[in-house]
């Protein structure tokens, strides 16, 4: 997807950190009046939600 699942993500306050921003500014972006910008970054937000909490662990390929 977006590299999500980069060495960086790994500890699970950077992640909750990610989500909680992109959905902080959504809500920001809507309480403007940009209701284009808000809905941009809360799908973000819900991306990564998604990808960080819901999708499950990483698949790990085997190395040779």
């Amino acid at each position: 997807m977006l590299g999500l699942d980069h060495a960086f993500f790994q500890p699970l306050w950077i992640r909750i950190v990610v989500v909680t921003v992109c959905f902080g500014w959504a809500a920001f972006e809507f309480a403007t009046g940009a209701p284009f910008w808000g809905v941009i970054f809360a799908g973000i937000g819900a991306a990564a939600g998604w990808q960080f909490f819901l999708s499950g662990p990483p698949e790990k390929e085997d190395q040779k």
